[in-house]
């Protein structure tokens, strides 16, 4: 039977499915405020690598840049996959190589420091001038400091790897998860204008080593915990154990139907 603590039931399986009773995987009465939003979705650029970003408190979450006004990100991971067939076999089979990463940002271009000079803020925490490159990436500013605007994709600079941390949470700030693009590159910049548009947007686009999973433990803490507010709405988190992180379910006993009391 249907725990009485909650106001619908959960369908793990195929026994006893019930649609106009249940919900399919997980409790679903509370999505507005444990799915994942833009508005509560922190990116931020650091060290090529995870473990650089994350070994300590001073040298580790700190080195990462939140990167602002962006309006779009995108990353994409795709592994080339051939189907194979065997002579005295009508059944295929498969055979995989290496993930392939890409990525692409767009943000609005305003005062401050451009998109390409944010990617690379690690490089300017390092005391590299970008004005003395050979091929320069950026103005000398005369003892006034490094450049706000970086460009030049021939510059020595974008030969230099960078990472890009990406954090997900939920509207009641639950950690939902997180990736860390490893050892990122640049492959395109894009700027572009037209005559009577409101804003301009800077856009790139690049490609990484992998994607690891990624959760920085210097973010700050949760104010209202989420118990708190699943009981405004009936829910008992001692009565639902297996639930109580992101509402998923866990995989064990998947033809109960109901959630364990």
């Amino acid at each position: 039977m249907t725990d009485p603590n909650v106001p619908l039931g959960v369908t793990k399986g195929i026994t006893n499915w019930r649609p106009q009773q249940q919900t399919v995987e997980r409790v679903t009465d509370n999505a507005a405020y444990t799915a994942a939003h833009p508005d509560d979705t922190l990116v931020l650029a650091g060290p090529p690598r995870k473990t650089t970003a994350s070994q300590s408190a001073t040298q580790g979450v700190q080195s990462l840049l939140a990167i602002g006004m962006l309006q779009t990100f995108q990353v994409t991971s795709q592994k080339p996959t051939q189907p194979m067939a065997a002579i005295g076999s009508g059944r295929s089979y498969f055979v995989s190589g290496k993930s392939q990463s890409t990525w692409r940002i767009g943000r609005l271009f305003c005062n401050g420091r451009n998109l390409l000079r944010v990617l690379y803020h690690n490089v300017v925490a390092a005391n590299i001038d970008p004005s003395r490159f050979d091929d320069p990436a950026s103005m000398n500013t005369h003892g006034a400091g490094v450049s706000n605007m970086f460009i030049n994709l021939d510059s020595e600079l974008f030969y230099i790897p960078f990472g890009l941390a990406t954090i997900f949470r939920d509207k009641v700030q639950n950690n939902l998860g997180g990736f860390y693009a490893e050892l990122s590159m640049l492959n395109t910049y894009t700027l572009g204008f037209t005559a009577g548009q409101n804003m301009l947007m800077e856009d790139v686009g690049g490609m990484c080593d992998r994607l690891l999973p990624f959760s920085a433990s210097k973010a700050a803490e949760i104010g209202v915990p989420l118990d708190l507010i699943d009981r405004s709405i009936g829910f008992t988190h001692g009565d639902l154990p297996a639930m109580t992180k992101g509402y998923g379910l866990t995989d064990d006993d998947l033809s109960d139907t109901d959630v364990a009391p």
